[in-house]
């Protein structure tokens, strides 16, 4: 029989299950392999979604299952829906009723599906939206919105809102995944929207994409011209090639002139930059004003937005917004690693220390994942992952979960060494310089207890991010006028999400940030990515950090280091040109032993 849930439209044999492994031809009739399964059931603001213009920093039950019914490279959410098995004992077994009490004793808003595609577990989700109507809550998901027209029609009456991911508007990009064509997503699109349901679009922009993201808009515009789009900045993850990953700059310059098509459009994965904020499209007013939050993350600043009844304040224009005024200071805020983003670059943490200390093969990340989240393990990483000596905790500790005590011992000696070699050269430090943390542009400041200003204290500096309270994650942003008191002598610039170096600097001279740093050329971009959070190598990172604040204490060759470790820890030789945004892949083309 054909499955019905997704236009895959798998020929399923009896007893066989279809191309994503999650429904079985049970006489007949398409049953789910793990109904009721769940990896996350946590709240969240409505952002994580991410969903801009539907009740603003409303309180959600996230709820995320395993599978996909796709199989695209460089998904952020790989570690999640790759692996986890339907037995294990990480998920949490709950009925459709159980999801809405707590929900319900939460006192959330309503119920969202994120991570992974609720096309992975159909039933369970359309049973439960059901419940949550019931009860007089708000229902949604983000998914790739590849239903077929009967499963849509089936679950439209419990749905009011949607995030849909398009991959882009070739057939060969939905090939590279597993299905055919975008025809289906674009019809659904516009099912969705005359079906009263709230749409937001989210779309990946990589080198040699703008044709197609023009087209979108085109097709949105043709719907509403105030339905958000959401241009997710490319990051090259897992195998991708870092050459397809464009500048913050070029994704801004394309943000702006789609707004010409449409009214609302946002930028994701460029941290500083002004277009996470929502602005009246008839004077400009800024409604809402929102930090970076991570991959594919934002979170709303607190204060009053400028609107009133869904209208601007400044001009009186109408604001496409559901509940949009429903914002106030001091609404809920995700904690540690729970929901969206954090929860699954928590998981690749896990994996970078574990591929460092000789772990080859998936499944034993895969257990060791299991693990932690059974026991609660998260918290563990949490609370000692933003101190150097902490961490080498996590290495030992993780390398006896899986099984590899020996070489994480290996990893944690050479890291420690190290640490003491640098801690050796203190006493001939006079005096420290003053040191900035920006990622992505000059005015995103990283938070002062995160681990890369821990690095630059330890590098010998004075971390003038500490200067700063901040209630963001992992960041905030600044004005010119701040980081202009701040003056540092040193400005890095992060290893994940980094500008090229000419754009930093002409940013720095745009926004007016006149500090002694820019006046000696002294901003400083790492070597490679994760050289300074996310993976082990960040040890290269402080090597790096040493040498430059002081090159007649610390003489390092950088390039001789890395090369070192990656053959002691990795078994390869290192290419800085291989190495995309993955915290634990040490370059692109690595792959697991089978």
């Amino acid at each position: 029989m054909r499955c019905p849930v997704c236009e895959r439209a798998c020929s399923v044999e009896k007893g066989r299950t279809g191309a994503c492994g999650r429904y079985r031809n049970v006489a007949g009739r398409m049953k789910e392999v793990a109904p009721g399964a769940y990896l996350v059931v946590t709240p969240v603001s409505i952002e994580t979604a991410p969903l801009f213009h539907f009740h603003p920093g409303g309180k959600f039950l996230q709820i995320t299952t395993t599978g996909c019914v796709f199989r695209c490279n460089g998904c952020i959410s790989s570690t999640l829906v790759s692996g986890v098995s339907p037995e294990s004992p990480a998920l949490k077994r709950l009925l459709p009723a159980e999801v809405v009490t707590r929900a319900v004793d939460e006192e959330c808003l309503g119920i969202v599906f994120l991570m992974n595609d609720p096309l992975a577990s159909y039933f369970t989700f359309r049973d439960v939206a059901a419940k949550a109507h019931e009860r007089g809550l708000l229902v949604g998901c983000s998914t790739s919105a590849y239903f077929t027209e009967e499963s849509l029609a089936d679950l439209v009456p419990f749905l009011d809102f949607v995030n849909i991911g398009v991959k882009g508007l070739s057939g060969g990009v939905y090939r590279e995944c597993g299905g055919s064509t975008v025809v289906p997503v674009i019809r659904n699109m516009a099912l969705f929207h005359e079906a009263g349901v709230h749409v937001e679009v989210s779309c990946l922009f990589h080198r040699g994409k703008k044709g197609e993201l023009r087209r979108l808009a085109e097709i949105m515009g043709g719907l509403s011209r105030d339905m958000p789009l959401q241009i997710m900045r490319f990051l090259p993850l897992e195998g991708a090639d870092p050459g397809l990953e464009p500048t913050i700059a070029e994704a801004e310059a394309l943000c702006l002139e789609l707004t010409k098509t449409l009214n609302h459009v946002y930028l994701f994965n460029s941290p500083g930059s002004d277009f996470l904020d929502t602005r009246c499209p008839g004077c400009g007013t800024v409604i809402y004003r929102r930090d970076f939050y991570g991959p594919m993350g934002a979170r709303l600043v607190d204060g009053e937005p400028t609107l009133k009844g869904n209208r601007c304040l400044a001009c009186g224009r109408s604001l496409a917004f559901v509940k949009g005024d429903a914002y106030r200071e001091g609404n809920f805020r995700e904690m540690d690693f729970h929901g969206g983003y954090p929860f699954t670059r928590a998981l690749e943490m896990i994996e970078a220390i574990l591929i460092a200390s000789g772990v080859s093969r998936q499944e034993q990340v895969l257990s060791v994942w299991e693990r932690v989240l059974a026991e609660d393990g998260l918290k563990l990483l949490h609370d000692n992952l933003q101190i150097p000596e902490k961490y080498l905790f996590l290495v030992r500790h993780f390398g006896r979960l899986a099984g590899v005590s020996e070489k994480a011992e290996a990893l944690a000696s050479y890291m420690e060494g190290k640490l003491a070699e640098i801690k050796r050269g203190y006493p001939s430090i006079t005096r420290k310089p003053r040191a900035y943390y920006a990622m992505g542009t000059p005015l995103f400041h990283i938070k002062g207890e995160r681990l890369e200003n821990n690095l630059l204290e330890a590098a010998g500096a004075v971390s003038v991010n500490k200067e700063v309270r901040c209630k963001g994650r992992p960041g905030i942003n600044l004005t010119p006028e701040k980081v202009n008191e701040l003056n540092p002598e040193h400005i890095f610039v992060s290893g994940f999400l980094s500008s090229p170096p000419e754009d930093f600097r002409r940013r720095c001279r745009e926004k007016g940030i006149d500090v002694i740093a820019t006046r000696l050329g002294r901003i400083h971009t790492f070597p490679s990515p994760g050289w300074d959070f996310g993976s082990p190598r960040w040890i290269l990172g402080l090597l790096f950090m040493a040498r430059t604040l002081h090159p007649d204490i610390y003489d390092f060759d950088i390039e001789a280091e890395a090369l070192k470790f990656y053959r002691e820890f990795y078994g390869c030789d290192y290419h800085p040109e291989e190495v995309n945004r993955s915290f634990a892949k040490p370059h692109r083309f690595w792959t697991w032993t089978k």
